[in-house]
């Protein structure tokens, strides 16, 4: 079988600001909790739901061995071996 490959990446760079008087870790990183328990879970959820809507394509998690913390990649498979390009 032969296999063409093309990578595209959407990086998120989280930063939080605050104010000069700021001790440091006072707010137990809510601010990045409230990424991984809110928005990151809806981001993805949405980017499922629009990749999902082109029935062409098969899309799944892959895990490359690093924290999904970290990084999450989605796979998109196109397959033509159960036929001719569409």
């Amino acid at each position: 079988m032969f296999q063409e490959e093309k990578e595209f990446n959407l990086r998120f760079s989280l930063e939080a600001n605050f104010p000069e008087d700021y001790e440091g870790e006072e707010d137990e990183y809510a601010w990045l909790k409230e990424w991984e328990t809110r928005v990151k879970p809806e981001l993805l959820k949405t980017i499922f739901d629009s990749l999902r809507r082109h029935p062409a394509w098969i899309v799944h998690v892959r895990n490359r061995g690093l924290s999904p913390n970290d990084e999450i990649e989605i796979a998109m498979v196109k397959d033509f071996t159960t036929g001719p390009p569409v």
